[in-house]
Parts: structure tokens; sequence; C-alpha cells
């Protein structure tokens, strides 16, 4: 990372006091952002003294400068913010100390500020939330840890009643009766049996588990405020990220299904609440849970789903967080929505200051404004060497005499985030950077550590040890700078999601799209500090989780709003109303990325999702349970195998006669060309669920190496629900060797000829093995 990149930051606050008190009428408030090091070359003593220097050079007039300074930064940045004319302005910018200026601007606040981030407001004429009453009369089922009842997240206030339908209960259990069930939180489940046959004695029900639907950990309360969390003002994570909560169906009922404990998830448990959240009549399953890929017929989540969606039932769930290694995508069946996981444009700015006045950009979710001044400075101290894991901080692995009263520097790795500054803390250090290795690169995970401390990436590290290494009495210390919103560019596709092509069906791009995953403030026990170690007493109602559990239920909330207005439509519908209107460019207007490129579709699926154009998509891809059965016949699945996933004994000979040419109506299309293969028919169908005597027009960007012919190339739609089908040749124009495997990627897309608002876009994978 460029120097000069790594002190874009502001202040997170409003400036309270009126910027325009000042006499001169025609004067306005600039950020003036200054070169980090240019100071420690200049002659001055002090920040703000410096500052005025600049304005000394710059005003017009005869006043003293120190009226027009507002405020000396040093801290969230190196900088200050002045009032100045047109004329001081160009002056300040042709000094070249100045990296930046930029207009003052009233910044908002907020909290699971992923909802804005996604377009979704509550007061937007004709936007989703109020189109479809925030999600009213759907129930999102959740497979998680539990839920914590007491949480402000699962009000029920101005909550409908419980739907009709509904059938479920709320079970007891400890520190759980039925009366903690409302008109939002309307069943809770636990499943012990499984994990009681499977544990081992030393992973039994752990001493600090509840033997109910109370959750211990937190993992599940903050997935399930997520997707249909009520709207909670005020909340934050000790004072960080202050604002409104709110899931992405905040009218949505939530209905628990306690399938984790201390140990992990079984499959036993999974299945059977899922063959009970069938019968309890949810309208979406969100499980924030998996592993590595594993064939559909050993696959318990694919199997209970297959039967979920045969009931209506849409099933969203976790890429999981094995990325960026390739094909390690989890949950690969194609009648499940498979989510990664993407970043916010929200930062928690903690910069690390070293001695030598070389600043290195972190970030962290400790309140250091409050409890940790930025003048205090400690020595570094690097414990690594030894065989006892010292340098990732492992338990007994600190000597007392080397770390107490400094800065203690871990490499991520092994133990947990926050569990090595619980280490640090216990071993006497005062304050901690957690340094990223060449596995996380620049990925940017916070934590609300119980000491001082910073996460920096992978460039940052080498310079920082390289600092400590080359000086005998290394020192620094942490600048806090709150909550830094609009800054930096985003979707970016978070280093740690699981990426394709689908290991045991690569004729199916997965993921199937990306939701924000990184940094998510959500709901959090009482009983559990903002870190969930038990050591932390701090106590809190939110704190801040990453990974693709967070993306699943982004989806699943978005999920039930196309269905609260949408009720009527199959899970595959659904399913294709969020992918065919998705993102792929980012907020600047540019390639989503991953990483320092462009991101590809193994990475990002069909794209970000985006609630708003999901609920109104013009067309979708409906898929029919039986459709997956001729898939899998077409894939070579034995009769057995089959039978295994959809309890249906079926012949596979008859099948694929009766179905010659057959493909998936899947919303993105896979082309695999194996060796000596150099063309391909893609058949795909699309229904009208928008306006009728409505014509689209197909648009299509080719992948490289390969020639796109599509027919028809205009769809008319005559009335609604009618459903008009379309063919498209796809022929290599590469040679490959049988040695290799190459990718390319493309799009195709049917735009509304008098309408551009609907725009249903296809990606496009192919390989060449």
């Amino acid at each position: 990372m460029e120097p000069k990149l790594l002190f874009i930051v502001f202040f997170y606050f409003t400036i309270t006091f009126n910027l325009f008190s000042f006499s001169v009428s025609n004067l306005q408030t600039y950020i003036i952002q200054l070169h980090p090091h240019s100071f420690a070359n200049s002659s001055f003593d002090q920040h703000t003294q410096w500052h005025l220097s600049f304005l000394e050079r710059a005003l017009e007039s005869d006043e003293s400068p120190s009226t027009r300074l507002l405020y000396s930064y040093h801290s969230a940045m190196e900088g200050f913010s002045a009032s100045l004319s047109e004329c001081e302005l160009m002056t300040i910018k042709s000094m070249p100390e100045v990296i930046a200026v930029r207009p003052d601007r009233l910044l908002q606040i907020h909290t699971t500020y992923s909802y804005k981030f996604l377009g979704l407001s509550p007061v937007a004429r004709g936007g989703a939330w109020l189109r479809t009453g925030f999600g009213r009369g759907t129930i999102v089922g959740i497979l998680d840890t539990g839920v914590w009842p007491e949480s402000p997240s699962f009000s029920d206030h101005l909550m409908p009643p419980v739907p009709k339908k509904w059938r479920g209960i709320c079970q007891e259990g400890e520190k759980f009766n039925s009366l903690l069930c409302n008109r939002k939180l309307i069943g809770a489940r636990f499943y012990t049996k499984g994990h009681r046959a499977s544990a081992t004695p030393s992973m039994g029900i752990h001493t600090r588990e509840y033997i109910s639907a109370r959750d211990a950990h937190g993992h599940g309360t903050h997935t399930s405020s997520t997707a249909a969390g009520a709207a909670v003002p005020m909340a934050n994570v000790l004072g960080m990220g202050a604002g409104e909560a709110r899931g992405m169906a905040p009218g949505a009922h939530v209905a628990i299904y306690k399938v984790c404990w201390f140990s992990g998830c079984y499959s036993s448990d999974i299945v059977a609440a899922m063959d009970d959240a069938i019968r309890d009549g949810v309208d979406v399953l969100s499980l924030s849970l998996g592993g590595f890929p594993i064939p559909l017929f050993e696959d318990s989540i694919a199997i209970g789903s297959f039967r979920a969606i045969e009931h209506g039932v849409t099933v969203i769930c976790a890429a999981g967080n094995n990325g960026p290694i390739t094909s390690s995508v989890a949950n690969e069946a194609p009648w499940i929505t498979t989510v990664g996981a993407s970043t916010l444009d929200r930062r928690f700015p903690a910069i690390l200051r070293l001695g030598n006045g070389e600043v290195l950009y972190g970030e962290s979710l400790y309140p250091g404004k409050r409890q940790f001044g930025a003048s205090k400075e400690l020595e570094l101290v690097y414990v690594s060497g030894a065989d006892d894991g010292s340098e990732f901080c492992f338990k007994g692995s600190l000597p007392r005499s080397k770390v107490r009263g400094k800065m203690v520097v871990c490499d991520r790795g092994t133990n947990g985030r926050a569990e090595k500054g619980q280490i640090v803390k216990e071993s006497g250090g005062a304050a901690l950077i957690l340094t990223n290795t060449v596995i996380n690169l620049d990925e940017d995970s916070v934590d609300a550590h119980v000491l001082p401390a910073t996460l920096i990436g992978y460039r940052e590290s080498i310079r920082l040890k390289n600092y400590i290494t080359s000086t005998r009495k290394p020192t620094a210390r942490i600048e806090f700078g709150g909550t830094v919103i609009g800054k930096s560019r985003a979707p970016a596709v978070a280093l740690f999601s699981s990426r394709g092509p689908s290991l045991t069906n690569p004729s199916v791009l997965k993921p199937d799209l990306i939701a924000p995953g990184v940094n998510i403030i959500a709901a959090w026990p009482q009983n559990l500090g903002p870190t969930g170690l038990p050591q932390d007493s701090r106590r809190v109602n939110f704190t801040v989780l990453s990974g693709t559990s967070m993306a699943c239920p982004h989806v699943s909330g978005i999920a039930a709003l196309v269905r609260s207005f949408h009720p009527t439509w199959s899970p595959a519908a659904v399913k294709s109303a969020i992918m065919t209107t998705t993102d792929y460019i980012d907020h600047y207007g540019k390639p989503i990325m991953d990483g320092s490129k462009p991101a590809e579709v193994f990475a990002m699926g069909a794209g970000q999702v985006n609630p708003e154009r999901a609920t109104n998509p013009g067309l979708v891809y409906n898929i029919m349970p039986y459709d997956y059965i001729i898939h899998l016949c077409t894939l070579g699945y034995a009769r057995t195998d089959i039978f295994t996933i959809t309890h249906r004994s079926v012949n596979c000979h008859e099948i694929l006669a009766k179905n010659k040419g057959f493909s998936l109506n899947y919303p993105s299309m896979t082309v695999i060309f194996k060796y000596g293969k150099t063309s391909s028919i893609i058949r795909r169908r699309l229904t009208n669920v928008g306006s009728p005597n409505s014509t689209y027009s197909v648009m299509i960007k080719a992948p490289a190496g390969v020639k796109l012919r599509v027919k028809p190339q205009h769809l008319t739609f005559n009335h609604v629900y009618q459903t008009l089908s379309y063919r498209v040749w796809f022929t290599s124009k590469k040679r490959r060797t049988a040695s290799q495997m190459i990718h390319a990627q493309g799009y195709l897309k049917w735009v509304h000829t008098r309408n551009s608002y609907y725009s249903v876009r296809s990606p496009i994978s192919i390989t060449w093995a």
C-alpha cells in the first residue's frame, strides 16, 4: 500500500457547533489532509502550530489564523479543518505537504449500517421496505446457536399477529419459558440428541451452555437479528458505530432452531430442525453453518433443503470461510442459495504511529477515544523464535518479564483474534497489535478488544517488524479514529469468503451471490462481553462479527421481503429475483474488487445483492423440484444417490431419453468445454412477473475466447406469468491441450425496451478442462 493511502481517515462524529458563524460570508469549511511524514521534517514541536502555519501562508486578510482553524487532527488523520475562501483554498491545494482537500459535509452515524448501504430506507416511497410491509407476514427460520429473547431486536412492538399458518411451538428449557416468545419471536426449539450421541465425553454439553433455545454463544442472536431484527434506536458497541439497528426484514417473524453447541452442529440435529421447520410453516430457512464441500448425497443440509424447497421453503446458506482457496465453497446444491461475503464502506480506523514517525493504517472496535489517550507511547515487543507459539500469542507463551507494560505484537492464526488480546492482558501486556500474515493479507475483521488494540495488514506488518528489528527500543502508540463511513470503495469480496468453482457440481456456478459479511454489527446476548470471551466482563446489546455467517442472514431477510411481496412464488423464483438483480459494480461505479483485481464470478457469483431491485425483477427463471432430479441424472448420479437426496426412485435412462438437451433453468450459466469439445447449447425459460405487453432485448458480453449466439434476440410477453424460451449457442475459439484448464467469464442480460430499470442479468462461466 502506498504511504499516502494509509491515512485517508476521518472523524466519524458530526460537528455540532455552527460552522457558519464566521463574519466572512463567502467562506466554506474544508478538511485538509496532510502527508504524515511532513511533520517530522518540519521545525514545529506541536501539530497545531504546524497546521496554523499553513493558514498563515494562505490567508488573504490580516486576521489571526486561529480564527479560521476549526480542528487540528493528528489521531484519525494528519491534517486540519478550516474555513477558507476560494482563493485561499487554491493556495492550500498548491502546497506540497497537502495530500487532499475535501469539503466538509454532514456525516450520518449508523449501526447494522448494511441495510442503508444496500439501499433500503424506511421512508422511501415505493421502496422495498414500504412495498413489502418490511417483510410483513413472512416467517424466517434460523438454524444456529439459539437466541437471547430479551434483546431489544426481538421486541414485538408494532408487529402484526402471529400468522395463522404458524404451527410451531415455543419449547421450554433452561432459563427459557414459553412467555419469552412473542409476535416477533414466534417460536423456538432446541436439539441435543445428535449432539449427545455423537460428542465424546470431553465434548459434552458445556457448563456454560443452556439446555434450551437460549443462546450462550451469541452467533444465533447476531444472525437472527441481522435477518429480521426490529428497529432499535441508539444501538452501538461500547459507543462505536452508534445509530439505529434494523434487520433486513424488520417486519418479518422469527423462529429459532438451536442446533449448534460449543462443540459444533451435528447433522442429525440439523435435519431434525429442518424437518420441524417445514412443518412449522416457515417461509425462509437461514443456515449460517456448513463445512468443506462434500457430495450432495452425503450432505445433510443439501438433503434436508431439497425437502424444504419441495414444500415451498426458500433455503439460504453461507458459502463458508475457507477463501481464497479455489473450490472451497460449501452448500453447493443448486436448490440452495449460496452466499459469499462482501465488505461495507464503514471503517473503524486505529492508526499505529511508530516511534520513528512512520504511520501504519489499522482498524479496531476498541473504544479508544475514551479509554486510551493517543499521546501514550509504549515500548513494542514481538516474542518469536521459540517453538511455543509465542508469535501467535498462545496461552502461556508470553513471558511476563518480556511483555509487562508493553505493546505486544501477535500474528494472526490458530487461536482467535480477541483471545490473543485476552492472553496479552493476562500476561501483563498493555496493548495489542494484531498483524495479518500472508494468508490474511489486508483482511480487516475488527474486534471490540479487552485492551487497546489494532489490526494491521500484511504489508504494514512487514514494515512494523522491520522497525522492531532495526531499533534498539522500538515504540508506538495507537490513535483511534472512531467510525468512518463512505470513504472507501465497497463492496469488495471478503478475502475469507469461500470460492468456486463447485468441487462436486461444477456445472452450476457457486457461490450464487455476495452480501455484507465484514464487521457487521447486530444483536448480542446480554450476559456476554462483546468479544464473547468468558473473561470479558463488559456487557453490551450489540457486537461486531465477520464471516459468510453474517452475509447469509442478509439474503435470508431479503428473501423474506421478496416472499412477502410475492407470497405464491416458488423458492426458485425468489432465488432468481435475488440473483438476476444484483450489482456487479461498486458504489464508485467501478468493478467489484477481490483484493487488488476485479472479482471473478467464482468469487462473487452474480454479484452484490440489491434488495430494492430484487422485490421487482420483471422476469424470473423458475425451476420445479423435478427439474433438479433431471439435472442430477445429467450429472451421472446413481439411482441410489438420487434417492438419498430426493427420496424419489427414478430411472435416469428413461428420464434422459424424455428430456434430450435438458438444461437446468438456473439464473447463471456454466459451460465446460471438455477436451476436444468446441460447442455447447444452453436452453432457458423466462417467466414474466412484471407488466403485460413487455418486450425485452438481449445484451451479451461474450467471455474471452468464446462466440455467443442467442435466439431469439427479443422476447415479447403479452401477459403476466407467461413463459418464453430462448437458446444460447457457445462456440469455443480456443484450443486447449488435455493438461490445461482455463476459465473465462461474461454475462447475458435481458433489458426491457421501454423501461431499463428491468434488467435481468445472468453471469456466464466458461471452463476449458
